[in-house]
């Protein structure tokens, strides 16, 4: 028997350390090639760390939410024959950890099965017995989805990877009759003093910087702008009866992104980046729209390429493909970064003002909130309009206030006469 050392690979872009994320083996387990050992956290992406060998894990080289650094070792597996023990006591160049990783965006954890051969994950009923203090695999998202739907989420049997319960098996377990009813209403009323720690490590913590960094750096402020949505939401409502069965459904979002587009052929000092440390504007013709995507582990902004050379149908489908793709932490780095104006909203939970935060270098994000019917005066008659706010911060720094009233203006006017959305 021997020992494989698997050092931290160097996942390139300069970077010299990474956050260990999560383990998905622990000491003891025999792991097959190929199975996902830990997820390292870069600036930008989560990255799987794969193994290259057949073993046992003997040792682990780190705690999930410590820093570690290129070519420091990061796990010990015990294989059959001689290993690379030897050759890896040394130093050695990073160019040489064993292992290349898979590079994705941060989603869903996915812990590895322990046994060899790993076999492919099945469910074999929606309901398992789980002692009352084990506390199951599973998202956020799907953790709040059973709270909504009265489910204790111990008796339910996982599909996923380790028996991680997805939001198919809380439907399963639902489709069954076994979604917990027979609860004593009177349980809500027990005092409760249970705590929990959640440690703030992987895409949270990148998160809780970028925004950290963005409001201590930035000179934040917020513009308000109510529109009268009821002509865009009746040519959305035409074009999709129209062209919706060939073409694909459109939401608002794509006309959002063109009206982006054509505000800031007029106002192109939104569309810019500002690098604080060098006291450079940099403008930029190209329009890369940053589209704010709330995923399992949090916000993420997939970047819809050159808007500006996009039709209407062209930036829904890949508002649709980029969003799908963050929330199933398939998005790779270059499609979630280089945007240069971003636009981010919350759908019907948009509520009726908000105060986003830059995403940094940019100096300008259009915040859209729901969209509610209310009686408003039009030509002296009190008619119902379908309304609708835009709430839209930018940095003071490099941001006039009367050239952003002006531009999210000029926002307003094309949304609320379509057609010129669409004149050249």
């Amino acid at each position: 028997m021997g020992t494989h050392v698997i050092k931290m690979p160097d996942i390139g872009e300069g970077i010299a350390e990474v956050e260990l994320s999560q383990w998905h083996v622990k000491v003891g387990d025999l792991v097959v090639e190929d199975q996902v050992l830990a997820d390292v956290m870069t600036d930008k992406a989560m990255v799987d760390i794969p193994s290259p060998v057949h073993g046992k894990v003997i040792a682990l080289g780190g705690q999930p939410g410590e820093v570690m650094a290129v070519g420091s070792v990061l796990i010990s597996i015990e294989v059959e024959g001689a290993g690379n023990l030897k050759e890896s006591a040394a130093p050695a160049p990073v160019k040489e950890a064993p292992v290349a990783p898979k590079v994705e965006t941060a989603v869903e954890s996915k812990p590895a099965a322990a046994a060899a051969p790993r076999p492919a994950a099945v469910c074999q009923g929606p309901i398992v017995a789980r002692e009352a203090d084990e506390r199951p695999l599973a998202s956020p998202a799907v953790r709040k989805h059973a709270l909504d739907l009265g489910i204790q989420l111990r008796l339910v049997r996982g599909s996923g990877p380790a028996g991680r319960v997805l939001h198919e098996d809380l439907e399963a377990y639902l489709a069954q009759g076994q979604s917990n009813t027979s609860a004593p209403a009177a349980a809500a009323y027990v005092q409760r003093n249970d705590e929990e720690q959640i440690q703030v490590i992987g895409m949270r913590r990148k998160i809780a910087q970028r925004m950290q960094d963005a409001t201590q750096r930035a000179a934040h402020f917020s513009y308000v702008e109510e529109i009268d949505v009821t002509a865009i939401e009746e040519l959305r409502a035409h074009l999709n009866e129209k062209h919706g069965a060939s073409r694909g459904k459109l939401t608002l979002l794509p006309f959002l992104v063109r009206a982006l587009v054509v505000a800031l052929r007029d106002f192109p000092q939104m569309n810019a980046r500002y690098d604080d440390e060098a006291q450079v504007i940099t403008r930029l013709g190209a329009v890369h729209v940053g589209v704010a995507t709330q995923s399992d582990v949090g916000l993420m902004v997939p970047v819809v390429r050159h808007a500006e050379a996009r039709s209407l149908w062209d930036s829904a489908a890949e508002i649709s493909r980029l969003a799908n793709a963050a929330r199933n932490g398939k998005a790779s780095r270059d499609e979630l970064s280089g945007s240069t104006i971003t636009l981010t909203s919350l759908g019907a939970l948009g509520g009726i003002v908000s105060t986003p935060v830059l995403n940094l270098p940019e100096v300008a994000i259009v915040g859209v909130n729901k969209i509610v019917e209310r009686p408003m005066v039009v030509k002296g008659q009190v008619v119902i309009r379908k309304m609708m706010n835009l709430s839209s911060s930018f940095d003071h720094r490099v941001v006039d206030g009367m050239d952003a009233a002006l531009f999210i203006q000029a926002i307003r006017g094309l949304l609320e006469q379509p057609a010129t959305l669409f004149v050249e």
